[in-house]
């Protein structure tokens, strides 16, 4: 992509404005905290203290409308006490500029390094240290520095206890995690009836994942029916897939597959009632006709093997979901025992979030683990401390007067990735601009005195807090307009900020871009390694799924789901590198787009064929299928040289796993098996699954298809011409021995 299209890009993103579901209750009460701080001290202490505390109550509000699982009282506690401090320390050294200026790259440098902890732990150090450039100028003494930053931490504690009195729709985002990752699978269910190979996104599985991890308090206030189905919702994605996907044993068409289709149906049905119960609290109302699609026994005389089985599971499971989300007695059907402890025997355990006090060690050793060379968080970490201390220099020459806006805004806008500094930068100036000129317009008409101007800081604040996921440009309009307010209400005429910020403001934002340009961290030479990242998780999932096959008496689920978590968390790594890269003005080198995308698609068949295995894994006492041992040993050895390969920008061979899986074929056929095929059924008898060596044999050659198109997709390089002019085969050491697919 080129930088003029990046930059129109970018721009178009910080300046666009979202449909978002508003909160205004939340809003409302943001701003309530806001005022009763900067009422009492407007009476205790006068303006200057009350537009210092105002600051604390102001970003202790703004912490807890971030994506985080946390308490929310104590994110406003953690905001309201650490600017506290980043103030106090700011003033004992800003009359020294050498020191502050010091005091300002090691804060900023922590500051930029802290985003490795979490976006936000991120935002809560960026936000310190760029309002401590502001409230460093408004005391005169360090009694009075003491004295505001003990206002700032009473603006973080009244928050905190308005959050605990007055809770606006508690354990809200745990449920809408919930019910979002319920309702993605019921939309999966559906798009199965008609797509049976759909793609599955796990993001809303692994949101879900997030917001089950509580601390012991939260632990014990939870809602019951935040219990576990989480868990039973993992279990039904595979069998949702299993039951649908035609290589199991379901033909494309025929009276089998529309029993099948009725039940995709109504267990998206039965899915969408949890979810809508579990976001709202309310019990489950389940339609009738959902119901009694499970109930009919008409299943059992039309699917036989795996695909029987895979619906007696998804029954099970869809009952212990109704179960969990509330649904009364009458409307759940009682399954077997047998079938409802395996399910239960499968769920995840309890997942415990640390608590405030430990989260510190736990930050730091994130933020340790990224500083190193070459790490994209120490050059972000590098890159706003070097704009912050240039920034506040540049300011403190120019003759204009509250130089501290341009380090303010570098540093609220600079962001690790190239995308968000870019958009904010943008979204800030332009935000800026409405909302000085607004408030400006506001002061010159109404001529405020210090109450009406602290009124109108605090309607701005409950708009900004309305508005704020709506985009940056909203947020940086009300924001501008905040200031201008809280400042006048210190006792700054307008004519002494507004001028000066719109220019200050601008240069901030300029100085964050150029910085970028000039010491990037660009997310798409890293795709290759993104890449193999996920190669390597995806290919020990296959590897555990293969072993628990070869030896149905060790299986142990917790390595199949510890290996399924790893997948998806490198999964979800790739697709934000590309997304990420989609947005930079850089060349691929080495990776093109459509490269790109076919490793994507061959990765996820491998990913689809692994699952289709983990929803039909043995129980102990199964035969076992003794040459998925030798897959499996093939994949971990070949998975470690591929991944390399990709690394080092060659094409990776996977000689040991194709030997493995034409071994097992010949042994077959020596035996008289018959042609391995995913469907294979045995006898048909709905209380086994048949044939496994058919079943695992048919899945390996899948998985070797997916891996040659891995291959094939990465084997870009054009083939060399023989001295006729024709192509000839691309095979050499650096080509990992892997055919050229364009070459005949």
């Amino acid at each position: 992509m080129s930088w003029r299209r990046a930059l129109k890009d970018t721009a178009r993103s910080g300046l666009a404005v979202e449909k978002k579901r508003l909160e205004p209750l939340v809003a409302v009460r943001g701003a309530l905290g806001l005022a009763l701080v900067i009422a009492v001290s407007l009476w205790a202490f006068g303006p200057v203290v009350a537009a210092s505390s105002a600051f604390g109550a102001f970003q202790a509000a703004i912490a807890t409308f971030q994506r985080s699982w946390r308490p929310r009282p104590e994110l406003a506690l953690a905001s309201g006490t650490s600017l506290a401090v980043s103030t106090f320390l700011g003033y004992l050294t800003v009359s020294q500029e050498p020191l502050f200026l010091a005091l300002l790259v090691l804060w900023t440098f922590a500051a930029g390094l802290s985003w490795a902890a979490g976006p936000t732990i991120g935002l809560i150090a960026s936000s310190n240290v760029a309002i401590m450039l502001v409230t460093v100028t408004l005391p005169t003494s360090v009694a009075q520095a003491a004295g505001h930053a003990a206002m700032m931490v009473v603006g973080g504690v009244v928050q905190a206890a308005l959050i605990v009195l007055f809770p606006v729709r508690r354990w809200g985002a745990h449920r809408d995690a919930l019910a979002d990752a319920l309702a993605a699978e019921a939309d999966y269910a559906r798009r199965l009836r008609h797509d049976p190979l759909a793609s599955f996104d796990p993001l809303p599985l692994m949101e879900a994942r997030d917001a089950a991890a509580v601390t012991p308090r939260q632990a014990r206030r939870r809602p019951a029916e935040l219990h576990g189905a989480r868990g039973v919702a993992e279990r039904i994605r595979p069998v949702l897939a299993s039951l649908a996907d035609p290589a199991t044993g379901v033909p494309a068409e025929g009276p089998a597959r529309d029993r099948v289709r009725e039940l995709l149906a109504a267990a998206g049905a039965v899915l969408d009632a949890a979810a809508h119960a579990i976001r709202r609290g309310e019990p489950v109302t389940v339609p009738a006709a959902a119901l009694s699609t499970f109930r009919t026994p008409d299943t059992g005389s039309i699917l036989t093997g795996r695909p029987y089985r895979a619906a007696t599971r998804l029954d099970t499971l869809l009952q212990d979901v109704l179960e969990t989300a509330g649904g009364s007695t009458a409307d759940r059907k009682a399954a077997g025992g047998r079938g409802r402890a395996e399910a239960r025997e499968q769920l995840p355990a309890a997942r415990a979030r640390p608590t405030f006090l430990a989260l510190f060690p736990t930050a730091l050793r994130a933020m340790r683990k990224e500083l190193r060379r070459g790490s994209p968080m120490t050059r972000h970490a590098t890159r706003v401390s070097a704009v912050a201390a240039t920034g506040y220099v540049l300011g403190a020459w120019l003759p204009l007067g509250h130089g501290y806006w341009v380090p303010l805004t570098s540093v609220m806008v600079m962001r690790p990735d190239f995308s968000q500094t870019y958009s904010r930068s943008v979204a800030r100036l332009g935000g800026t601009v409405v909302g000085v000129a607004v408030a400006t317009g506001v002061v010159r008409l109404a001529d405020p005195g210090t109450y009406l101007s602290g009124t109108l800081a605090v309607v701005s604040a409950a708009l900004m807090y309305l508005l704020m996921r709506t985009g940056q440009f909203a947020a940086q309009g009300c924001i501008a307009a905040y200031v201008v307010f809280l400042l006048g209400m210190g006792g700054e005429q307008w004519t002494q900020t507004v001028p000066e910020r719109v220019l200050l403001t601008l240069l901030g934002g300029l100085l964050a871009m150029l910085a970028y340009a000039l010491y990037p961290a660009w997310e798409t030479p890293r795709l290759r390694t993104r890449l193999a990242d996920w190669l390597t998780a995806q290919g020990r999932y296959a590897a555990v799924v293969f072993g628990s096959y070869a030896d149905p008496a060790l299986r142990s689920a917790p390595d199949v789901r510890e290996a399924l978590l790893t997948a998806r968390t490198a999964r979800a790594a790739w697709h934000t590198a590309v997304a990420r890269a989609t947005a930079e003005p850089v060349r691929h080198r080495g990776l093109s787009r459509t490269a790109a995308d076919d490793a994507e698609d061959a990765l996820a068949q491998l990913g689809r064929v692994v699952m289709l295995l983990e929803a039909h894994l043995p129980e102990r006492g199964t035969a076992p299928v003794p040459a998925a041992a030798g897959l499996a040993e093939a994949l971990r050895e070949s998975i470690q040289q591929g991944a390399r390969a990709v690394r080092e920008r060659r094409v990776p061979a996977w000689d040991a796993v194709r030997a493995a899986v034409e071994a097992w074929e010949t042994a077959a056929s020596r035996d008289d098996a018959e042609p391995a095929a995913l469907d294979g059924d045995g006898d048909g008898d709905k209380d086994n699954d048949g044939d496994n060596d058919a079943f695992v044999r048919a899945a390996a050659r899948l998985v070797l298809d997916a891996l040659t198109e891995l291959s094939e997709a990465l084997d870009t390089a054009v083939p060399p011409m023989t001295l006729d002019g024709t192509a000839a085969a691309a095979k050499s050491p650096d080509a990992g021995g892997v055919r050229n697919p364009d070459s005949p």
